[in-house]
């Protein structure tokens, strides 16, 4: 099963892994602006220390979100032994990047700066309802912790205030790799074929910590 997956993406390749990379990370640039704006704007901001949304159950996510953590974790030597972690944990698990804290109710991500798409919109982004009017979507601590900044928020958003749209994020990122951004796996599955991808692609060339690789 492996092998046909790898031999049905490597003929979506049109650009190299290392583009791809930029282009996803160009992505997330704008969506950290556009998510810091709104943060400002609305005051709100997660809690300190909370990292629930990582115990969500079944979060799940595509391949193309995880390139820049799979290439990461490639350029460090460590693409094997993460792909071995998984292989040992059980379906359902919290991500592989999250690191529990003594209660197993909190945490934070070890991997903060090479986090996936849907990590990155948690909780300051919207969606669209059947008349497609954005409506804000955000966690249960943020609304139990900040009631009144949260109503404020809901209005704005319905009133036009600027937020990112978790949908128009995911559109970007099918342009960037049609296939690899629009099959969602549970997280570790996601972040497994990520890390499967790279080490495909540069299997058949030199690897080379240049510009464009």
């Amino acid at each position: 099963m492996l092998d046909l997956y790898i031999r049905k993406i490597s003929k979506a390749y049109m650009s190299s892994i290392y583009q791809k990379v930029q282009a996803v990370e160009r992505v997330f640039r704008q969506l950290s602006k556009d998510v810091s704006t709104f943060q400002q704007e609305s005051k709100l901001h997660c809690l300190a220390g909370c990292g629930k949304c990582c115990y969500k159950p079944d979060i799940e996510a595509t391949v193309l979100e995880f390139l820049p953590f799979a290439y990461h974790v490639f350029r460090n030597g460590e693409a094997l032994q993460c792909l071995e972690r998984i292989k040992t944990m059980q379906n359902g698990s919290v991500c592989i990047n999250l690191k529990t804290f003594s209660n197993q109710q909190t945490g934070h991500c070890t991997m903060y700066a090479h986090r996936g798409l849907i990590c990155r919109l948690f909780g300051f982004s919207a969606v669209r309802d059947k008349h497609n009017n954005p409506m804000l979507a955000t966690c249960r601590p943020i609304k139990e912790d900040q009631p009144a900044a949260y109503e404020q928020a809901k209005q704005a958003v319905v009133q036009g205030t600027r937020i990112s749209i978790g949908r128009d994020y995911y559109m970007q990122m099918t342009a960037i790799d049609f296939t690899l951004a629009n099959e969602f796996y549970p997280i570790n599955q996601a972040i497994s074929r990520a890390i499967e991808t790279v080490l495909s692609y540069y299997s058949y060339r030199t690897f080379r910590f240049s510009k464009v690789s």
